[in-house]
């Protein structure tokens, strides 16, 4: 999966490879992506920066569908239909996003792999500095269709 996410940096989402994050865990269960706070990630205030933030969660949330279509060796097409977030203090360290939401992700795929049409779930992210305090909550809106 570590190599599946730098493929898809460097020929699909160019942010991916451009603020280079690192897979940390993925299983059924659990994602976790790790962003360092750098210059490419950083904002005028030394924080990281509101895209980084969102991107990391995007790969958190994301990674789940991607492990189960890769599997099951079925092809899926699925994206972010909408955001919500919560930003509740400066990420001023590097930042580490947590989905524990793999169960529910997969129950959407079976159920688009079952019905052949879209299926929309909620998910949520929660990005923690270094010092394991959250400093962002993400609910993310994952649309998936089985091809």
């Amino acid at each position: 999966m570590r190599r599946l996410l730098w493929l898809l940096g460097m020929f699909k989402i160019p942010m991916i490879a451009y603020i280079r994050p690192k897979l940390m865990l993925l299983d059924e269960h659990k994602a976790q992506v790790r962003i360092k706070l750098k210059r490419r990630t950083k904002n005028h205030l030394k924080s990281m920066y509101i895209g980084s933030l969102a991107a990391g969660a995007d790969m958190a949330a994301g990674l789940h569908a991607l492990y189960f279509a890769e599997e099951s060796g079925v092809k899926i097409s699925f994206a972010f239909k909408g955001l919500k977030a919560e930003f509740l203090k400066r990420a001023t360290t590097d930042v580490y996003f947590n989905s524990d939401e793999g169960q529910l992700v997969k129950k959407a795929f079976e159920e688009a792999m079952s019905t052949k049409e879209r299926v929309n779930k909620w998910i949520k992210v929660e990005a923690k500095n270094t010092n394991n305090e959250i400093v962002a909550v993400f609910d993310m809106e994952i649309s998936v269709k089985v091809q």
